[in-house]
């Protein structure tokens, strides 16, 4: 299958070239069959840690935040830690944890630092590599797989519902054992909502979720491109319901 490039006039120069660095076409046959990796977020600002939460769960991870006051031996193995930390919090101080912690041995562990500590964060000792804020989806992608390779997680991660299989790596989709063609955008969509089965969408968060805050249309894009996902999906359709008033949700199976 082959992700063809689709942009809009509406959309923002930082959207393209969001859109643009994720269109680069990669081919991974070593393709795992495995849920969406964890990611763990440590963050003193609830805000910014709601946001990355967000988009890590909107790339494929599954992403939570670290409970006030955990400790690392209470933290399960992660894929991958993000931290947003003050310059001596709680949060770093449980990076430093996490980075002795035999469970988190093999788990690169990411700052995503403001423009002002960037210097700090690249020696760091504790952190494997950093992302300066303002960043995006693409860019938090592209960095975290940089990480992870460095630590020998080859990345071909599969989502699979019901009939429906994503490769989170190539952007590859099958579904009844066919391969469908999908534009950038149309993946983005499908793979949102196969990644929360049974949740109902409203339009709006949809469009937030797949296009970005940064996106100037309405949210009927989103009912142009259920459509299209739908005749592509052929007699598998049925798998994006329409709940009325409201929005969609994924129906194809868990």
């Amino acid at each position: 299958m082959t992700v063809r490039a689709e942009t809009g006039a509406e959309r923002s120069p930082a959207a393209v070239e969001d859109l643009r660095v994720q269109y680069v076409e990669r081919s991974d046959p070593q393709a795992a069959t495995a849920e969406p990796e964890r990611a763990l977020v440590l963050a003193a600002d609830r805000d910014l840690a709601d946001r990355l939460v967000d988009d890590l769960n909107a790339v494929g991870y599954l992403a939570t935040t670290a409970p006030d006051g955990a400790s690392a031996d209470e933290l399960g193995p992660a894929s991958v830690v993000v931290v947003a930390p003050e310059r001596e919090g709680a949060e770093r101080k449980l990076a430093q944890a996490l980075r002795r912690s035999p469970a988190f041995a093999g788990t690169p562990i990411v700052w995503v630092a403001r423009p002002e500590t960037s210097e700090l964060a690249r020696s760091d000792a504790i952190f494997d590599d950093f992302l300066e804020l303002p960043y995006t989806r693409a860019g938090l992608s592209a960095r975290l797989g940089v990480a992870r390779r460095r630590f020998g997680h080859a990345g071909g991660d599969v989502l699979r519902r019901g009939s429906l299989v994503l490769n989170l790596s190539t952007f590859q989709a099958s579904v009844g054992g066919e391969a469908i063609e999908l534009t950038y955008m149309e993946y983005q969509l499908l793979r949102f909502l196969s990644s929360t089965p049974s949740r109902v969408h409203t339009r709006q968060a949809i469009l937030h979720h797949v296009w970005g805050y940064d996106y100037y249309g309405g949210v009927r894009t989103v009912d142009v491109h259920v459509r299209r996902l739908r005749v592509k999906l052929g007699e598998h359709a049925s798998m994006i319901e329409t709940v009325r008033s409201v929005g969609y949700r994924f129906a194809g199976g868990t």
